[in-house]
């Protein structure tokens, strides 16, 4: 026998005199059901694992800035004032001793003796190394999330009510942890200073602001435009980069070089041969991809090494060319829309629309148009890039005591008493509040690749 939910209803104090229903989550209808209370699950993911947390500091309000120091390295020679560093290469300059006159200072002539904003002028044999940084700002962001309201006067009549309320509580904490999950994913794709684009003649690496994927005025929308590609020269737009091949090791191996030469290896997820591992977010059908690409199958037949004790937890038995593979199963896709310089977003799961009988207007399903989405798109994820600071709990400021509120999103019943909707205070719900903030940190570690899951042809460098 088929059975709808069931409703409780109340009068809306509101001028109108409207009625408004309370959803009752628990079926009430006893000995029609078995004593297995089932529940549909969402896939976990990497993020949450390896996404450095602390405390958001307090007392310093909801914005603050962080100071990083970009890479510093001796410069030679430098014959200009502080600044002008024209004709100047990294390096450092070696000079013999008593090759010139010598001074009785230090055994040889120019030296730190004529100096100009602290920097050596004209002749001075010294090196010297340049302090440059920036400051990247940061803030709190909150969300909340309620259960339907629960009128607990109608658990007395709900069949196997502890087993429902347990799977309620499961769906719940699931909730919180899909809502951190995808915080977690487009926090880490906006600090991301690298943005590759794959492509079957020449793949397009892109550093900071030039077109990197950043998120349009629509939830739905990301802009790819680049006015920097030379008319003619991608696609059918001129400045939309124009992503037609899958991805590939050989531009993976690209990305690893260019993470060795920027020092990312010092903190690399593992290290093997005593070279540095670093960590690919991916689908499983990208992993399969790279990983059957011809030329390269034989790297997994004969990798035995020894994952690290971070990764090993997660499910990887093993690297592959440099890359720890961590699945992501609900990886961002898009479809390519090239009139309007945009990727159209399509999400993994949808809610259902109205009319879906007894299942209601709220449930949510599977999107069946993410299998067939064009763009994918996968990230190196480095420790260092960003850090997570969520605020502690309060409940004690200057004698002044109330309910702490933990900001991770764990759930409370909460029951707030009314005169006319809620006058004995059986009706209540679950309230769960997150906040965090994204610090930026060495954000030139931070990669995304955004490429053509349905081509054939791999990427090319």
């Amino acid at each position: 026998m088929a059975f709808g939910p069931q409703t409780s209803r109340y009068v809306n104090p509101g001028a109108d005199g409207a009625v408004d229903t309370i959803n009752t989550i628990l079926t009430q209808e006893a000995n029609r059901i078995g004593q297995d209370i089932h529940k549909a699950t969402l896939h976990t993911s990497p993020w949450i694992d390896l996404i450095k947390q602390s405390s958001f500091p307090e007392g310093m309000g909801y914005q603050l800035n962080t100071l990083i120091y970009d890479r510093a390295l001796p410069i030679t020679p430098i014959t200009h004032d502080l600044g002008d560093t024209s004709g100047a290469s990294v390096g450092t300059d070696w000079f013999a001793m008593g090759a010139t006159d010598a001074t009785a200072a230090n055994g040889y002539s120019g030296g730190q003796t004529t100096t100009t904003n602290d920097h050596p002028t004209e002749g001075a044999n010294v090196n010297v190394i340049d302090f440059t940084k920036v400051l990247k700002n940061y803030s709190l962001s909150r969300a909340v999330i309620e259960s339907p309201r629960i009128n607990v006067e109608e658990l007395r009549f709900a069949a196997h009510r502890t087993e429902q309320l347990r799977a309620i509580m499961d769906l719940l904490k699931e909730s919180t942890r899909e809502s951190w999950e995808d915080r977690y994913r487009q926090q880490y794709d906006q600090q991301c200073d690298n943005v590759v684009y794959a492509k079957a003649a020449s793949s397009r690496f892109t550093t900071g602001a030039e077109g990197k994927a950043t998120h349009g005025p629509a939830a739905d929308l990301i802009d790819i435009d680049d006015t920097a590609l030379t008319a003619g020269g991608d696609g059918t737009d001129d400045n939309v980069i124009n992503v037609d091949a899958n991805i590939s090791n050989a531009l993976l191996d690209k990305i690893y070089y260019q993470l060795v030469r920027k020092g990312a290896g010092n903190n690399a997820h593992g290290r093997e041969n005593g070279r540095p591992v670093f960590t690919l977010v991916c689908s499983s059908e990208a992993s399969y991809q790279l990983q059957t690409e011809a030329g390269f199958r034989d790297d997994v037949r004969y990798n035995n090494a020894r994952v690290s004790d971070l990764i090993a937890p997660l499910g990887v038995e093993k690297s592959f060319r440099g890359f720890y593979h961590l699945i992501d199963d609900k990886a961002p896709r898009f479809n390519l829309a090239l009139s309007s310089e945009k990727l159209v977003n399509v999400p993994v799961y949808t809610v259902q629309a109205p009319g879906g009988g007894d299942d209601g207007t709220g449930k949510v399903i599977v999107n069946t148009a993410y299998d067939s989405a064009d763009v994918e798109v996968a990230y190196i994820l480095h420790e260092e890039v960003m850090e997570s600071l969520i605020p502690s709990p309060l409940g004690n400021v200057n004698g002044l005591k109330f309910d702490p509120v933990s900001y991770k999103g764990d759930f409370k019943w909460t029951n707030i008493p009314d005169i006319t909707r809620n006058p004995d205070g059986i009706i209540g719900f679950f309230r769960g509040i997150m906040a965090s903030a994204s610090k930026p940190i060495k954000t030139d570690f931070g990669y995304i690749i955004l490429f053509k899951r349905t081509s054939t042809t791999p990427a090319a460098v």
